[in-house]
């Protein structure tokens, strides 16, 4: 990948806003802080359109509610197509994090998410997506 210089006009709020950015996220310089802010676009754009994406499915439960684990489980079967991999953390004596790394359509993997979180018992759960190309 070849790296091309260009030049770039905005007003000096706008500017300021990026260097804020920019110095909030340490960042080095305007260029990874803009790089970031396209790669973010797109990957929101591929979200939007239902592309191909890859993410992970956090989730934080206390691992003794009744059926939980069960529940998980069954779900995670029903979407194998999509679920690449999942590591479980015991994070204190009853509460644990899950981590299940997927890829495929956004839609699926957003859907699959929201059924996991919405498994009672689970504490806190987060879908994070990423570019897969």
């Amino acid at each position: 990948m070849s790296i091309i210089r260009f030049g770039v006009s905005l007003e000096k709020e706008l500017l300021e806003a990026l260097d804020n950015y920019a110095s909030d996220n340490h960042f080095n310089n305007r260029s990874q802080a803009i790089r970031n802010l396209i790669n973010n676009n797109i990957v929101t754009s591929k979200w939007q359109c239902n592309n191909i994406v890859a993410g992970s499915i956090t989730l934080v439960y206390d691992h003794h509610k009744r059926e939980l684990l069960p529940h998980l489980t069954g779900l995670q079967h029903e979407y194998h197509h999509v679920i690449l991999s999942s590591q479980h953390f015991h994070l204190e004596e009853d509460l644990c994090m899950e981590i299940i790394a997927v890829k495929g359509k956004a839609f699926i993997l957003t859907e699959l998410a929201d059924k996991l979180i919405a498994v009672k018992g689970i504490q806190h759960g987060k879908l994070t997506m990423s570019r897969a190309d």
